[in-house]
């Protein structure tokens, strides 16, 4: 039995993430016991589009900056939030952001609770963040922070701070690490490749899938195997569409990005990336 209250807002709040009209929304929300996640789910596999980029709507203001050590063995990309476009778009908030991003090159820092206890000019990056806080009069915080360790490792932040873009390679390659940042800065892909996708992933992408044919009035009666058989088809599109090495190159459309890759060194292969997005 759903024992789970929707609220005007949970329905407002699906609407934004998903586009879906308000019906829709709270039935679905009431299907799930008011799951978002697999709130969108249920609106998919009934056939709702969903904005492919509904995370964008709720996007929060702040600085995106993503760098490398100076032997491009090393990337880390750190998001440091604010309030308003007011705010972000300040110089001087832009150049606070960037010597957090400087501190946690300089201090080899692995993660956020590291970063916030490290010292710029004997002050903890902590302290920083809340006297900013104070002086500015908004919230101030690091909200992400990714790293990237490999061979060679490249960096590219896009729109203004707005994404950062770590790209780890097998082996040098100035070329395409600008190149394949670009691309993940655009075509946000969810993985390198197909077998880099997780498990869990591929199932629930499945199984929308599959609905989504069940549901189709062309395929009533129709076999399991021909259903499944198109699922496998759907879903290789999935992956052409959503892993970096299978998308099409946005420099060149009649090529993949692993098709790119091999022009430039048929042994270069992409390690791992990372890309932070504000919001």
């Amino acid at each position: 039995m759903n024992t789970v209250t929707i609220t005007a807002a949970d329905i407002n709040k699906l609407r934004q993430m998903t586009g879906a009209g308000m019906m829709d929304c709270r039935k679905a929300l009431t299907e799930t016991n008011g799951d978002f996640e697999a709130a969108i789910d249920w609106l998919r596999k009934k056939g709702a589009k969903v904005a492919a980029l509904r995370g964008d709507r709720e996007a929060k203001e702040g600085v995106v900056i993503a760098k490398t050590t100076a032997d491009n063995k090393t990337g880390i990309a750190v998001c440091i939030s604010c309030e308003t476009d007011f705010v972000s778009k300040n110089a001087d908030f832009v150049a606070f952001a960037q010597s957090i991003a400087d501190a946690a090159i300089a201090n080899n820092v692995k993660s956020i609770d590291e970063l916030n206890k490290v010292s710029i000019n004997g002050a903890r990056v902590a302290d920083l963040v809340n006297d900013k806080l104070a002086s500015i009069g908004e919230k101030i915080g690091i909200s992400k922070f990714e790293r990237i360790d490999a061979p060679y490792v490249a960096s590219y932040i896009h729109g203004a701070n707005r994404i950062g873009v770590l790209v780890g390679l097998s082996e040098a390659s100035a070329e395409a690490g600008k190149d394949l940042a670009m691309q993940i800065a655009a075509m946000n892909p969810i993985a390198v490749d197909a077998d880099a996708v997780p498990p869990a992933a591929i199932e629930r992408e499945r199984a929308v899938i599959t609905e989504q044919i069940r549901n189709d009035p062309k395929m009533a009666g129709k076999p399991d195997e021909m259903i499944n058989k198109i699922a496998g088809g759907k879903l290789n599109a999935f992956f052409k569409e959503n892993t970096l090495i299978g998308q099409a190159y946005v420099k060149d459309n009649a090529r993949t990005v692993g098709e790119f890759l091999k022009t430039l060194n048929p042994n270069l292969k992409v390690t791992g990336f990372k890309r932070v997005q504000l919001g």
